[in-house]
């Protein structure tokens, strides 16, 4: 069971983070976070989208290092590679589908 879970926590963190970004993305823009001045130059609806963003991408590397390190990680072999390739996909789609966050208006309409 455990082998399981090693191979399909990356990427289901991945499914449940993009979820939840995007679905906070639409509660920002119908709140209308955006008028509501936050810290620096950025507004709350930035600011929670951003530490959400970086929140998911950090879940992602500390899961990647915990699989690749002797404590959760599998046994040498063929699951150990997939494990670890999945992590590291998981990482990559993590970054990917979060930087539009970071680079592109909040809400535009």
């Amino acid at each position: 069971m455990k082998d399981v879970l090693r191979l399909s926590l990356p990427l289901t963190v991945w499914l449940i983070s993009f979820s939840a970004v995007y679905g906070l993305h639409g509660l920002v823009c119908a709140g209308d976070w955006g008028a509501w001045p936050g810290p620096g130059t950025l507004n709350w609806g930035e600011t929670a989208l951003l530490a959400f963003a970086a929140t998911a991408v950090l879940t992602q590397a500390i899961m990647l290092f915990l699989l690749a390190g002797p404590w959760l990680g599998a046994a040498p072999g063929f699951l150990r590679q997939t494990s670890l390739s999945l992590a590291v996909v998981a990482l990559i789609a993590t970054a990917w589908t979060h930087a539009p966050i970071a680079v592109l208006p909040m809400c535009v309409s």
